[in-house]
């Protein structure tokens, strides 16, 4: 089955040579040309992944992302931010908004194009069947149905979350560098600052609230999920 690709993006003639690009290669592609007419369409198409502009009319990029990662019918779709915007700052807000991976105009299509083969390849990698729960202390992390819960309440994370949490409670006790983080969180390939890990640990920190200490900070090298006497996997 072909994969639904929606585009974000008000720049008439950059859309047009992605849509002619990736129709070309199987996909289904669904261009939107403001913000709200993207929500509207990611709503009703239900695409496998989002290429989103951030400069858009209507309803900004930044926004747009912030309301798909609000609503459970898209929450965990992947969003490739792809924009001018090449500031550290914008890229941070950006993963912190719940992006899962960030290109800078201009920019090569068939990189583009690979860049998207890859997130799709993670996304079903973290979404497989038959893959087992881990938990420790008051933390859970379900592979099968892709959610986390905190004292047995589900805790909304993004998908990078899922992904970082996923990583380190599988580890407990060991120390990972940013860039370790990066790898397994994001993708190897993926344009991100080591601080764009921060931003997550921050925002996961927050969603834990008094349980943020499951976190701990390894001054000089990155972070580590606390080990615990609890800590037990299932599958």
């Amino acid at each position: 089955m072909a994969k639904k690709l929606l585009i974000i993006e008000d720049d008439q003639s950059l859309a047009s040579v992605i849509e002619y690009n990736f129709s070309n290669s199987g996909y289904d592609v669904f261009c939107a040309r403001d913000g709200q007419d993207g929500i509207n369409q990611a709503r009703s198409v239900m695409p496998d992944i989002i290429l989103l502009d951030l400069m858009i009319p209507v309803i900004d990029g930044i926004e747009v992302c912030r309301q798909l990662r609000a609503e459970s019918t898209t929450r965990e779709t992947p969003i490739m931010m792809v924009t001018a915007k090449s500031e550290e700052v914008d890229q941070l807000i950006g993963f912190s908004v719940g992006a899962d991976d960030y290109v800078i105009k201009p920019f090569s299509v068939r990189v583009l194009m690979e860049k998207v083969k890859t997130l799709l390849r993670r996304h079903a990698r973290s979404h497989g069947t038959g893959l087992d729960i881990v938990s420790s202390g008051p933390v859970e992390v379900d592979r099968r149905r892709h959610r986390v819960l905190l004292d047995q309440e589900q805790l909304e994370v993004t998908p990078s979350e899922f992904r970082l949490l996923d990583t380190m409670i599988r580890h407990p006790g060991r120390a990972f560098e940013r860039s370790e983080l990066i790898q397994a969180a994001l993708g190897a390939d993926t344009l991100a600052l080591e601080r764009t890990i921060d931003v997550h640990i921050r925002s996961l920190r927050k969603k834990l609230g008094v349980h943020a200490d499951v976190i701990q900070t390894v001054r000089g090298v990155g972070y580590r999920f606390r080990e615990s006497s609890s800590a037990t996997s299932d599958g």
